[in-house]
């Protein structure tokens, strides 16, 4: 995929990036995003990098995540996750899940994988920008720079008709006026970047 881009083609792109703006969270066909969800994972932090295992340089599952209660009148919630640091004109989709039941509070490390017609409570898995089902392993290009992950969970006051494999512009039409609130958690990776060496205090840079 796309660690196969060579190094100075990626470098060549770096400024060609999709945009934060291009987010499903922000766009204006949604309309009002509702009320603060608190959304976690118990492995990685905030803005901070998503381990290998999660990404296409490790097993490429899916990470764990945690949020916190559903506002009042929540049918069910949904999940996107886009790239908007991909060199496209649009985020790439890395994964869709909807239909999760309105008093679930997370989901296992693996859980966004392939699942046909999908299950009454975990949800349904959607399509991802390789028209597949499943969690689309983060893969940015060598010397893109650092990419943004965005997971955007959704709290919904109907449970979306949607079929069993939806992409994102379905998501996002039966989405509308129905979002009581929103969460978002943020993970970031890269490829061919430096960073600071941990446990010492040489300052000495190395690739990541």
């Amino acid at each position: 995929m796309l660690e196969h881009i060579p190094g100075w083609l990626g470098s060549l792109l770096h400024n060609v990036r999709a945009g934060h703006a291009k987010l499903i969270c922000v766009s204006p066909e949604l309309g009002d995003v509702g009320a603060e969800i608190d959304l976690t994972s118990p492995a990685f932090a905030s803005g901070g990098r998503l381990p290998e295992r999660f990404t296409a340089d490790g097993a490429g599952v899916s990470p764990p995540l945690l949020w916190g209660a559903a506002p009042a009148g929540t049918a069910c919630f949904a999940l996107i996750v886009e790239d908007p640091d991909a060199p496209a004109p649009n985020p790439l989709v890395h994964a869709i899940l909807w239909g999760i039941a309105a008093d679930e509070r997370r989901l296992a490390e693996g859980a966004i994988a392939p699942d046909g017609a999908g299950d009454a409570r975990g949800g349904d898995v959607g399509r991802n920008s390789f028209l597949v089902e499943g969690w689309l392993p983060p893969d940015p290009p060598t010397g893109h720079g650092m990419h943004d992950y965005v997971f955007q969970l959704f709290a919904l006051s109907e449970a979306p008709v949607l079929d069993a494999s939806p992409g994102r512009s379905a998501l996002l039409a039966a989405m509308r006026d129905r979002v009581l609130g929103t969460g978002l958690l943020t993970g970031t990776y890269s490829r061919g970047e430096k960073a600071v060496a941990g446990g010492g205090d040489s300052g000495a840079a190395v690739p990541i």
